[in-house]
Formats: structure tokens, sequence, C-alpha cells
């Protein structure tokens, strides 16, 4: 075969048109950007972030939602704090974005060592973070800060080298066409809506949610991601998660999207094929409920991000902005501690992939790159760490990255005992967690 010849039959499957079935959408694999990227932001930003309150266990997002309900903690907030004829409509002049700087957003972005960022372009509420003629007078344009948030902020993280798709909510709790006609509502709000986000700014992930009233026929998820695919302006590597209709969770779609650690039934998550998306709290959107103790350190965060690389996902870590525009500090610095790690240990999480053969250890988890091993300490090793050896395996040789020099390594037959150096504060290469590499 010649090499013209070879190149297309490299290139026939991702070239070739998908169908709006399941079977042919779900033969699409994921792009490998996605795969090596592992670390992403989850942004949660809108009307909401003005009142910025919810119950410690409960989303801030939701606010509206659970306004709603006359005998619940948000609806005695709300009327203690804002009175009983305040409508949460009223909140939008509120959400004024003034110190919303894109190019800091997106410096803090870059810093933490994320790869991809994805916005919520519109919640539940149904307010839109862009310029929509279906939802005139209800976007960020029209109302509140009268800017293009949306647009701005694309802008800035391309700019910084880093990918960036949508969080789109496909239905909204209180749109009366909802309320009245779901198939009016799919044909003339939401999916013109959808395809005016990924006409308008060619976003590289499209992260939909709010499936779960009805199934991915009703949403025409199907035709929609054909038209993606083999249509739209999105770039052909554009990635897709699994929230297209209530049967699809962990079953169709690009990836799985667990949160907070709920993992529904299917196989995606079982086949590595998952990204687990969690706040630095328990609130996705900013809730000034919580305090610092509802936070999680940086040690922790980093957990979270190792343990989800060496079961083969990736991690989403939230972020809630003020509606005046504003990362509050305690975010950005967890980010920055983060990226702090990364700097020293990129090889251990960036293009990995699951160890299949990885021993079960209590305080290490394991990632694999070609035929490098790393073995993720969540606790200091102390003078030897212990590693069972896989049947068949060979004698390794040892690294700890950010120092210089071999380990002494002793092939005990059922494991590699690996001598750990006696290092000074000022020797220790990073912080909350530490990287031998097996070669």
């Amino acid at each position: 075969m010649n090499v013209l010849l070879l190149a297309a039959a490299v290139l026939a499957p991702s070239m070739g048109a998908y169908e709006a079935t399941w079977e042919s959408i779900d033969s699409r694999p994921n792009p490998q950007w996605f795969e090596d990227a592992k670390f992403g932001i989850f942004i949660h930003w809108g009307v909401y972030s003005v009142p910025s309150w919810g119950p410690k266990t409960k989303y801030a997002e939701w606010y509206w939602h659970d306004m709603m309900n006359a005998d619940g903690e948000t609806w005695k907030f709300h009327e203690q704090t804002y009175g009983k004829d305040f409508k949460y409509q009223d909140f939008a002049p509120l959400f004024t974005a003034e110190m919303f700087d894109p190019a800091q957003w997106a410096d803090v972005f870059a810093r933490s060592g994320a790869k991809y960022i994805v916005l919520t372009s519109k919640h539940h509420e149904g307010f839109c973070l862009w310029p929509n003629q279906q939802a005139w007078n209800w976007n960020a344009v029209d109302a509140g800060p009268h800017r293009d948030l949306a647009g701005d902020l694309i802008k800035a993280v391309h700019e910084r080298g880093l990918r960036m798709g949508f969080y789109y909510s496909i239905y909204e709790w209180f749109n009366p066409l909802y309320k009245e006609d779901v198939n009016k509502f799919v044909d003339e709000h939401m999916l013109p809506q959808l395809k005016d986000l990924v006409e308008r700014y060619k976003p590289d992930v499209v992260w939909p949610d709010g499936e779960w009233d009805h199934p991915s026929s009703v949403w025409k998820s199907t035709e929609f991601l054909a038209w993606l695919f083999n249509e739209s302006s999105a770039p052909k590597d554009v990635v897709i998660n699994d929230r297209w209709g209530k049967e699809c969770r962990n079953v169709h779609g690009g990836f799985a999207t667990p949160e907070y650690g709920g993992i529904p039934e299917g196989h995606l998550i079982q086949t590595g094929f998952f990204e687990e998306c969690q706040g630095m709290g328990h609130s996705f959107g900013y809730n000034r409920n919580e305090d610092v103790d509802s936070y999680r350190s940086a040690a922790e965060l980093l957990h979270l991000l190792i343990d989800n690389v060496s079961r083969g996902g990736n991690l989403l870590l939230d972020i809630g902005p003020t509606a005046d525009g504003r990362i509050p500090v305690i975010m950005q610095q967890r980010l920055i501690d983060m990226g702090k790690w990364l700097e020293v240990n990129h090889d251990a999480i960036y293009g990995t992939e699951k160890w299949d053969q990885a021993p079960q250890m209590d305080k290490v988890r394991f990632t694999k790159k070609g035929d490098e091993i790393y073995a993720i300490c969540l606790e200091w090793p102390g003078k030897t760490l212990e590693i069972p050896k896989p049947a068949g395996a060979a004698a390794v040789a040892a690294t700890f990255l950010g120092h210089d020099g071999n380990l002494d390594v002793e092939d005990t037959g059922n494991a590699w005992k690996i001598s750990i150096p006696q290092l000074s504060p000022a020797e220790v290469p990073c912080q909350h967690a530490w990287v031998i590499r097996l070669q």
C-alpha cells in the first residue's frame, strides 16, 4: 500500500459520516487529546451567583428551584434577605460581572495545570452567558453584564493554549414552552440554541445536562450528534459526554460523568471512559454559606485527581465565581497549589493510562505510560516502599520525580523493595504526594 492509500485508510473512520443512531455515534472513539488531558476545570456561573446561597449540603445553583418550596431553607433565607416580593428574575440586573477579567482567569487556569475548561453556558434557570435570540432578554448581553461572557472567556482560554467547551442544560425548570409542549421546545428552542452555541464558538467539548425527564429520542440527541460530527463547525476532535437522555448515562456517548463518586450502572466507567466532576466544597455554584472547613485542602483535591487518573479517568474540578466576576481567592489558591505539584509530577498524570496489573495498596496509586510505571504515594513512603510484583514482571530501575539519581531496588521475588532517600525539607521535590517512576 503506498503512502497516500495508507493515509486514506487511517483517516477514513474519522472522516466517515456518522448516522443518527447510538450504534453509529458510540462507534466514534474519544479524541486522544481528551484521553491525555486528565484534568479540566468546570465553571458554574450565572444569575444564581447573585444570591450565591444554599444549605451546606445542596447546590447553590439550584437556588431558583429550591426557593419555590415555601417550607424549605432556601425560601426562608430568600424571604428574610430579599423579601417575599423579590422574584428570582430580579437578580439578573445584579449579575454585573464588572470585575470579570478573562485573561486573569485564563492565567489561573494555565497555572493550575488543567488542560481544558467547561463553562456553564446555560444552567437549568435558562439564563444564557452568550447573546441568543431564543433567550431574548434572558442572557448576559441583553441583561446583567451586557457582555458576551462565553465569547470573551473562550477567546482568552484559547490564547493560553487550552481547550474549552460548554456545559448546556437541555431542559429549563420554568420555561412555559417546555412545560406545555416538550417537542416544540426541542425544535424551536433547545436545538436552535445549542446549534447556535456550537456554530458561534466552535467548542472543544459539548457537555449537556438536565436530560433526565425524557429519553434521548425526545431530545433528538442522535440527530444533533450526527450534525455535530458531520456538518457543524466544531473541531473534528470535539468531545461529548453521556447526558443525552434518561437512558444514556454511563451507556451512550463519549464518557461517563459521575458526580461526587456517584457511579451509575453501565460500561463506560468500567472501561475507563469517565470524568468525575466535583466542587472544591459541596456546591458547584458559589455558596456563601460554605466556610473554610467546607473546602477541601490542596492535598485532598490532588488525591482526588490522582485516584481518578489511576482508574483511567479524568477530573473536572469545579469553581464558582462571584456575581461581580471574581474567582474566590481560596479557589485560586487551590488551583495554583495543584499546578505546582503538576509542574514536578506531570509525567505521572498526562497521557497515562490505567495499569491493569496494579497491586492494591492503601496509600499508593499507579499509572502507566509505555514501559514506565508511576507509583504515586499519597503519604511519604518512609525509608522503603515495597510494591508487590506482578507475575512475570522484569527487573526495574526506579527514580524519584523531581530528584536526581536512581534509587536502590531490591527484587525479593515477590516484590520490588525500593530504598527512599532521606531528604532535607529543601530537597523534597513537592508536597501532598510523591511519585516513583519504575522503568
